[in-house]
Parts: C-alpha cells; sequence; structure tokens
C-alpha cells in the first residue's frame, strides 16, 4: 500500500498531450496584435452564459480568473491571466500547474472572496467564473469588466471548458486539447487490458475533509468522469452518492468504501479530517484493496480541485501507472 503522497512526474501520455496543446499563436497577454489578429480590429463576439449573453472582446488581452477550474482552462490554452484567486491550500495556486505559467499572475484573493478592488486595479477586459461561487457578486464583477459565469463547477467540466475556450477566443486550441485528451483515455484504456478489463476494475476514490465526513465519490463529479472516460467499473456504493457527489461516511464506516482498488486524498489537516485515525484502523487495514496493495495516496489539488484538462492528464498518467503495477 502506498501510505504517503507521491509526486510523480508526467509520463509519456502527458507529454503528448502537452505537445498536442502546444500553441503556436501568441498568448493571450502579448502586447503586439498584428493586422489579423482580431484584437487588431478591436471585435467583440457573444458568448452564452449561466447569466445570459455576454458581448466580450475577440481577444482578450488582460483576463482575471477566480476558480481553479478557470485557471486550468487559461493555462491549457495557452493563456496567462493578469489575476487570478488562490485557492485555500498552502502553495496558493495548485501545485500541478507549470511554475513558469504561473509567473506574474497577480493573486487577487481567496477564492471565495475575491478582491474586487485588486482585480479592478488590474484593469481586466475579461473575468472567468461560475455562478455557483460568484454569482452574489456579478452586478459589481460586470462593472469592472465583461464576467462569464458557467452554472457550476465540477462534473459539467468539459462544458463549461467550451464556454471558457469561447470567451477567449480559443476555440479551435481547445479542440486539439480535446483530441488529446480523448486518445490520452484511451491509450490508458488499452494500457489496462482493453474496455471489457478496464469495465471489470472497481475504483473507489476517498477524500478525508477537515471538519466533515469523509467522502467517498459517486458519479456526478469531476474525478468519476475521468473514471469514466477510461472505462473503469465502481462499486454500488456510489450509487448512494447524494446527488450523484459523494456518500459520506465516519471512519467507522469507511469499510463501506472497500473495491478493488481505491484512491484516497485529503484536504486540510490530515489529523482533522480524520486520514490517520482512518488509516490506523482495523476496519481499514481489513479493505482487500488494502491486503492486496492496491491502495493509492494521490494529490488532493491534482485529483479534486484542478477540475480541467491539464490536471486530468496528469490523472490518466497516475492511472495507468498505478493500476498496470
Amino acid at each position: 500500500m502506498s501510505s504517503m503522497l507521491r509526486r510523480r512526474g508526467l509520463l509519456a501520455g502527458s507529454l503528448a498531450l502537452t505537445a498536442a496543446m502546444t500553441l503556436s499563436a501568441c498568448g493571450a497577454n502579448d502586447d503586439a496584435a498584428t493586422p489579423s489578429d482580431p484584437a487588431a480590429s478591436g471585435g467583440k463576439h457573444t458568448v452564452k452564459t449561466a447569466m445570459g449573453d455576454i458581448e466580450v472582446p475577440d481577444a482578450p488581452k488582460r483576463v482575471v480568473v477566480l476558480d481553479t477550474a478557470e485557471l486550468d482552462s487559461a493555462i491549457t490554452l495557452g493563456v496567462k491571466p493578469v489575476g487570478a484567486t488562490h485557492a485555500g491550500t498552502e502553495s496558493g495556486f495548485l501545485n500541478y500547474l507549470p511554475k513558469d505559467k504561473l509567473e506574474g499572475i497577480t493573486d487577487v484573493g481567496e477564492m471565495m472572496t475575491p478582491n474586487l478592488e485588486a482585480i479592478a486595479a488590474l484593469k481586466p477586459d475579461l473575468i472567468l467564473t461560475s455562478k455557483i461561487r460568484h454569482g452574489d457578486k456579478y452586478a459589481e464583477l460586470k462593472k469592472i469588466a465583461p464576467t462569464v459565469m458557467t452554472e457550476t463547477t465540477g462534473e459539467p467540466w468539459k462544458e463549461n471548458f467550451r464556454t471558457h475556450a469561447d470567451a477567449l477566443g480559443k476555440k479551435a486550441e481547445a479542440a486539439k486539447a480535446v483530441a488529446a485528451y480523448e486518445a490520452h483515455a484511451g491509450k490508458v484504456t488499452e494500457a489496462l487490458g482493453g474496455k471489457e478489463k478496464a469495465a471489470a476494475t472497481e475504483v473507489n476514490v476517498v477524500r478525508f475533509v477537515e471538519g466533515a465526513d469523509i467522502r467517498i465519490y459517486g458519479k456526478k463529479n469531476y474525478i468519476s468522469t475521468i473514471l469514466a472516460d477510461v472505462g473503469l467499473g465502481r462499486p454500488a456504493i456510489t450509487d448512494k452518492a447524494k446527488d450523484g457527489f459523494s456518500y459520506d461516511v465516519s471512519p467507522e464506516k469507511i469499510d463501506l468504501a472497500d473495491a478493488e482498488v481505491v484512491f484516497h486524498s485529503t484536504y486540510g489537516d490530515p489529523e482533522k479530517a480524520k486520514q490517520k485515525q482512518t488509516l490506523d484502523s482495523a476496519l481499514w487495514k481489513s479493505m482487500k484493496a488494502v491486503e492486496t496493495n492496491k491502495v493509492f495516496a494521490v494529490d488532493d489539488e491534482l485529483w479534486i480541485q484542478g477540475i480541467g484538462y491539464t490536471a486530468a492528464s496528469r490523472i490518466l498518467d497516475e492511472l495507468e501507472a498505478d493500476l498496470t503495477k
């Protein structure tokens, strides 16, 4: 059993994705605009959002993102925002994102409480976020810059990515990223022995959360869509998840999370999240996945918080590495 969080480098699959997503066009923050650049004409287009149709610049130059999914989308599409909120983590911007892609981005506050003055000071021409996160701040945000909001985050991440790409004027780049991801997921399925063998491998994802019960993830969330794209099986307990999101249990019922393979992550302080207490318990140690060394600790920032194609590529690599051992 792997009991320590392992930081893995990119494997061949994610290198292929990175290559496929390398953009030859100028980034969104480039100062120069050529006659063929839509920004040169100051053109605009309309994007359908959770708050109605919004008119945005064809090629926005100063983008501010207010959540992790929007930051992943921007980085995936070759856009370096001028500002971004940080997640509630010690590392600020999520640690799986390439450091060189984050250099120079201004931190505009914690994700749920963005600093509106700091955002305005950056003079953005586009703001990306979601209604579930910042719907209550929409009136203020739209006074600063055109604000594109998706309805929510998590499970509809692929649809949200298309909205982000539309707003950023990066539809062609988005199509390449999606194609690369789909090819990568197919490669992982084949590495597991094909669709039938993948489907016969039942996988659970468990998250220890500071100040809350332990989550056994259901089928309607970001990480589960990736498992589904690989074609992996899910245990019956996942069907009991509230709204399909998670089935929450105490340490005394952790055996309900048993499966052929279990991945687990921790959000917040491990002690307060009851991680150590649970992993040291007789119930945990009696699980089939533990006895067969098919339990893997994974990075919460990558597997749960990232929510985008750059994160998904890394996750696919880790799935292949762990499930083919």
